[in-house]
């Protein structure tokens, strides 16, 4: 079973997304479960965003399907403006909590867009940001759960270059609190610790640059039955 993201763009994708008719017709399209990602909502007005792409991405959708992609991305093309998607392999580094009745998880859901930089072929970044990277990254922020997307393929005409796409949630806090995005406890010198620490390896895969970071409210939807996890 493939796990699929769809970047999407128009106006009121939240209401329409979460329509019991638009779930049934993802649901007949071939996607097994589906996860959205809701950006551009008061909940998270507050929290940083950076983007490349203009505009900005109003939504994600990762549906999880044995079937072929483009049934998919057509149902959700007829609710949006724009879609791309990608065939993503999927790491759970640190697994958060899931409830798959369409609650919205009590989090801050950022989902980070990533670009392999020039100076680096694709085995030394994969390297540096799985292996290297990831531990620091969970280290010095307050994530309590983080996923790894390493793009495999495009699935729609319409394309954009993405090499990875990470998913990490953060207590709600975060939103405009940066020690409780941090977690670092109030403590003004444990916060520019872990910052110089982020910073220095988020520059050694490129990510400083380049980069989009979506904050989103998440929601997931189907039964977590299949077993994809890596």
């Amino acid at each position: 079973m493939a796990k699929l993201m769809y970047a999407l763009w128009g106006s009121d994708l939240g209401g329409s997304l979460a329509a019991a008719d638009v779930r049934a017709a993802l649901t007949d399209a071939g996607a097994d479960r589906v996860q959205l990602n809701i950006a551009g909502v008061p909940e998270v007005a507050g929290a940083m965003a950076l983007s490349t792409f203009v505009p900005p991405i109003d939504a994600i959708v990762s549906a999880w399907s044995d079937s072929r992609p483009e049934p998919i991305a057509e149902v959700l093309a007829g609710l949006t403006d724009r879609v791309v998607g990608w065939e993503v392999t999927e790491r759970r580094p640190l697994p958060p909590p899931e409830t798959w009745d369409g609650s919205r998880a009590d989090a801050l859901a950022n989902v980070a867009f990533l670009r392999r930089p020039d100076t680096l072929d694709r085995a030394e970044w994969l390297h540096r940001w799985l292996e290297d990277h990831t531990p620091i990254a969970i280290a010095t922020q307050a994530t309590f759960g983080y996923l790894q997307n390493i793009v495999e393929r495009p699935v729609t005409p319409d394309l954009e270059h993405v090499d990875a796409i990470v998913e990490e949630l953060f207590p709600p806090a975060a939103v405009g609190d940066i020690h409780a995005f941090y977690g670092s406890g109030g403590d003004d010198a444990e916060l520019s610790r872990r910052m110089t620490a982020l910073l220095d390896s988020v520059v050694r895969i490129g990510a400083h640059e380049n980069i989009d970071v979506v904050p989103t409210l998440r929601y997931l939807y189907g039964s977590p039955s299949s077993g994809i996890w890596l």
